[in-house]
């Protein structure tokens, strides 16, 4: 995807400030059935320029192969566009030095909100059948801050979804409804092994609202 350069700079005047690096643009098809949404890129995908790569992105191939599709027929971006990162003072072992490192971190709201605009004007141009939130950042970025993936996950909701208010500091729902379903971040299970049924049943039933969707406009 290309965002209008006036777009990009406003984003990142509104991140100014926070621990962020790097810019990754969504990537995919336009008027997709599926819109993956997931919270910021991490550091294998800001170097390889690739929305979900490395080990979480193989899961999350896995699951999207219950659906029958592959990454180039869906969209998938993130609710922050630049990598989070801390700053850690760790011993090394080996040498004894201390050493600064740089791990991922989940992003603020703050910095959700920063990247609001880009996302707004994502969706807008993508226009997917389907949105499906990984994880809790971008649930409650869509649906609200009373969502949580742990309770809502493998449900549909055919909703209005929030949007930058006028004044950018805030929060108001959207005009249209979108659908929306809620699952966990493919990497979840490598912490949880117990979560992957439950993956698995998620995308089953992305699966079936697709088929479902697909069904009603054939017959249309």
């Amino acid at each position: 995807m290309k965002y209008p350069e006036e777009l990009v700079e406003r984003v990142k005047q509104r991140a100014a400030g926070y621990r962020l690096e790097g810019f990754l643009s969504g990537q995919g098809k336009i008027n997709p059935p599926l819109m993956i949404v997931g919270e910021a890129p991490g550091r294998k995908e800001i170097t390889a320029h690739i929305p979900f790569s490395g080990q979480s992105g193989q899961e999350l191939m896995k699951s999207l192969a219950i659906t029958g599709l592959k990454r180039d027929d869906v969209y998938i971006t993130s609710v922050v566009r630049s990598r989070p990162y801390s700053i850690k003072k760790v011993k090394n072992k080996k040498t004894g030095e201390i050493e600064t490192r740089t791990p991922n971190r989940t992003p603020t709201k703050k910095e959700v909100l920063a990247y609001a605009p880009l996302f707004d004007w994502e969706l807008e141009q993508v226009n997917p059948e389907v949105i499906v939130t990984v994880g809790n950042t971008s649930l409650q970025r869509i649906l609200g801050p009373k969502f949580s993936v742990g309770i809502h996950h493998g449900q549909v909701f055919c909703q209005q979804i929030q949007q930058l208010n006028a004044t950018g500091d805030g929060y108001v729902l959207s005009d249209r409804e979108y659908t929306v379903i809620s699952t966990f971040h493919p990497a979840a299970v490598f912490y949880n092994r117990k979560l992957a049924p439950e993956i698995e049943k998620d995308w089953h039933l992305i699966d079936q609202v697709l088929k479902e969707r697909q069904s009603a406009a054939n017959q249309g």
